[in-house]
């Protein structure tokens, strides 16, 4: 049976089902394992990890601790009650409309860090004035219709995530700036500070970046160098604003303090650094790395929502929540009748009733593509209803031939 259970209750001869904490803020090589000594105990809690889930059927058991089952039953009530607390977002076109030139944007914002990692690499200044047009067709996209282009980011390849992982940051931060009411130098500021916040991971090695296996404590600590290594590269760049370097240098921080560099807690951590940790990890844990497999939106907002009793900041994890919608565009659903497609557009009147484009059955198979809106009654294209999220791998779905 899986368990939760604080880590304080750890004791050799369990066995970790999940470490509960996102990739980063542990050198382990896969999150489930079983504990053999005191040292890999010492490790898990100096990583600032709070809670952990054991399989008490492979390893010793703590009778009285919640199952899964019943922290995910009162997780997923808390998230709908944030669902249907606020409408979502009013956009000018439809994400139809927009899926084109989001894609162009995408490619090319991609492109773009490309070239600053390299040109960081050879000790060059970031050039503002290359940077800051994408970051503005980016806002741009967002304001005709986010969900074209967050849709897109839930689509990898990974052999080029750090770049892509850099635009996604970007487009969720200009988003979730959106969404949260800031003006728009501060919006342009963030985005910014989101496309330029790995930056320090051009001067770490490939070979330690992509590793499958396990990390050395040293290649640990080189990885954790590259929230101050890009801080000191965007230094070199005259009028880059305070916004994007403390995104740059404190997106790793966490607000009980166990983050890294500088172990900020609180409101020692700005708000918008805040949120660019909040995104940079939904987007992480969404994409499939050489040594992990995403997960489903809707999962990884669960994850999001669990982590912020210790690590995020609960109210912004829930305002993050109402901008991306709890079934996020591009997320593959099973239907009440059978049907399964992906949301390609959240309603305005209701995130738990999207629009959704109908692909597949799960007796028939695939489907020539059809779009039904949930929020509408029989015989008006709807009377169906998001019964689960579903992981398109299992499905054998390749999501990217129909967005």
């Amino acid at each position: 049976m899986i368990k939760r259970i604080p880590s304080s209750e750890l004791k050799v001869g369990m066995y970790i089902h999940d470490l509960a904490a996102d990739w980063s803020v542990h050198p382990f090589m896969r999150s489930a394992f079983p504990l053999k000594t005191e040292k890999e105990i010492e490790t898990i809690l100096e990583c600032g990890i709070h809670e952990v889930y054991i399989d008490s059927d492979r390893g010793l058991d703590v009778p009285d601790a919640p199952t899964k089952e019943e922290v995910q039953k009162a997780i997923q009530a808390e998230m709908m009650a944030v669902a249907t607390s606020e409408p979502p977002p009013k956009f000018r076109i439809t994400v139809a409309e927009e899926i084109g030139k989001a894609r162009n944007i995408k490619n090319q914002a991609a492109d773009l860090v490309r070239t600053v990692m390299q040109d960081a690499r050879l000790g060059k200044a970031v050039s503002l004035d290359t940077v800051e047009p994408v970051v503005a067709s980016i806002t741009e996209s967002i304001l005709r219709n986010s969900g074209a282009l967050i849709g897109l980011m839930h689509i990898k390849n990974k052999d080029d995530y750090t770049f892509l992982h850099s635009v996604s940051v970007c487009t969720f931060m200009v988003a979730f700036c959106r969404s949260a009411g800031f003006d728009a130098e501060i919006t342009r500021q963030a985005g910014l500070g989101g496309l330029l916040h790995d930056t320090g991971k051009a001067m770490v090695p490939d070979e330690v970046l992509n590793k499958p296996g396990r990390l050395t404590d040293e290649e640990f600590a080189l990885i954790r160098k590259h929230p101050r290594d890009g801080y000191e590269i965007l230094l070199k760049t005259p009028e880059i604003g305070d916004i994007p370097l403390q995104i740059t240098l404190h997106h790793h921080e966490r607000v009980d303090g166990s983050g890294y560099p500088d172990k900020l807690a609180g409101d020692q951590i700005g708000t918008l650094v805040k949120m660019a940790s909040i995104v940079d990890v939904y987007d992480a844990i969404t994409a499939d790395r050489c040594y992990h497999k995403g997960m489903p939106p809707t999962d990884a907002l669960r994850k999001l929502f669990e982590w912020s009793s210790h690590h995020f900041d609960p109210d912004l994890v829930k305002a993050f929540m109402r901008c991306v919608g709890i079934y996020p565009v591009g997320t593959l659903v099973l239907l009440e009748s059978g049907r399964m497609g992906l949301v390609t557009e959240h309603n305005e009147e209701s995130l738990l009733q999207p629009k959704v484009k109908v692909i597949f059955d799960i007796k028939k198979g695939y489907q020539s593509p059809f779009e039904i809106d949930l929020a509408k009654p029989m015989g008006k294209g709807g009377a169906d209803k998001i019964v689960s999220h579903e992981s398109p791998s299992k499905w054998k779905i390749d999501i990217q031939r129909f967005m």
